[in-house]
């Protein structure tokens, strides 16, 4: 979600990041997807996070096929792209408007032309403009490596309860890196019942799975 160009000089580890491009197999499709760091920053670059996430969708433990999905801080697009390839009806895919010409890019380059008209790239900052999206209009909400900024935390979880209705899925990839990180978790606990699902211990990447609490549940 946020757009900040970090300096290369300093993160020697995280040179590939700096690569204009990045190569996938994902939902028995090549994904080929444009990087941007020096332009866009941590917004146009391919997390572990997304990989991770992609490879669980991939297993197939959450039904895609014929369901609506919204991707939050979507960078490259990279999960709502393989969300698309994997079936989903609908996908949003969305992030600031900066990002969008560029991720809208993406989108063209690897969904198929007969399914473009069910992938949509769309402008959402969090917290506000909420009601441009259906209120629990969507099945599955997806994120990966969103949680790094604690300032955008209250937004964010408003977005999610938005954007949820007690049936719906949401799915967030992360490494747990700080204590920031573990306070979100505790704080999406208030309103959605949290499970960790999965751990890609090579990347060091939780997959979290959390459903929003109904009134018997608070």
């Amino acid at each position: 979600m946020a757009l900040v160009p970090y300096d290369g000089n300093y993160l020697p580890a995280l040179s590939k990041l700096h690569n204009s491009s990045v190569e996938f197999d994902f939902a028995q499709h090549h994904v080929r997807l444009t990087q941007d760091w020096n332009t866009l920053g941590v917004a146009a670059v391919v997390w572990d996070a997304a990989v991770v996430l992609c490879m669980y969708l991939e297993l197939g433990q959450v039904e895609l096929k014929g369901k609506v999905a919204i991707e939050l801080g979507a960078g490259t697009g990279l999960v709502g792209i393989v969300a698309a390839l994997l079936g989903a009806k609908k996908v949003t895919i969305t992030d600031r408007k900066p990002a969008l010409d560029f991720l809208a890019a993406n989108v063209k380059e690897n969904i198929p032309p007969d399914q473009l008209a069910a992938v949509e790239v769309s402008e959402l900052i969090w917290g506000q403009g909420l009601e441009r999206y259906p209120e629990g209009g969507f099945d599955i909400v997806l994120g990966a490596d969103i949680v790094y900024l604690e300032d955008t935390f209250p937004s964010l979880l408003q977005t999610m309860n938005y954007l949820c209705s007690n049936s719906t899925v949401v799915l967030l990839a992360c490494r747990i890196r700080y204590e920031r990180d573990t306070k979100f978790l505790n704080m999406l606990k208030q309103n959605f019942m949290v499970q960790e699902i999965h751990y890609g211990k090579e990347r060091d990447i939780y997959i979290y799975k959390a459903l929003k609490l109904t009134g018997k549940d608070l």
